[in-house]
């Protein structure tokens, strides 16, 4: 089979995602949050979580946003007002199912990277409760 342009841009941004939530998973870890699950995929199919981490704080999911180069923006300006209310809706979703959380404080924090063309890391930040119902 050979591969169009499309399938190779479509791999190379799940590349990206997939090395931008390993990056994230171990920043975050170094900031005292554990890790407690991973691409968690919505029943309803509207989508999934990236990471979900817990801290002093509560639970926090966690959106990872990863830019290389500036011409589509800040990894802040990528989280659209649709993908923040996918987000509450994904998050409301997983405590519904995971009952023993249902009780617990939560937020929606994003981790923004950004790289350069050569892929070295530019910046990377934590924003806490980057999201709000």
């Amino acid at each position: 089979m050979v591969e169009s342009a499309s399938m190779k841009t479509t791999r190379a941004r799940k590349n990206l995602g997939d090395s931008g939530e390993r990056i994230a998973a171990l920043f975050l870890e170094q900031r005292g949050y554990k890790i407690i699950a991973r691409n968690w995929r919505s029943p309803t199919r509207i989508g999934e979580l990236d990471l979900i981490a817990e801290d002093a704080d509560g639970l926090a999911f966690v959106e990872v946003r990863m830019r290389r180069g500036n011409a589509m923006g800040t990894p802040e300006e990528s989280l659209t007002y649709r993908k923040r209310q996918r987000l509450i809706r994904l998050a409301q979703e997983f405590l519904q199912a995971h009952a023993e959380c249902a009780d617990r404080a939560w937020r929606i924090d994003l981790v923004a990277i950004e790289v350069d063309r050569a892929g070295k890391l530019g910046r990377m930040e934590v924003i806490k409760s980057a999201v709000e119902e």
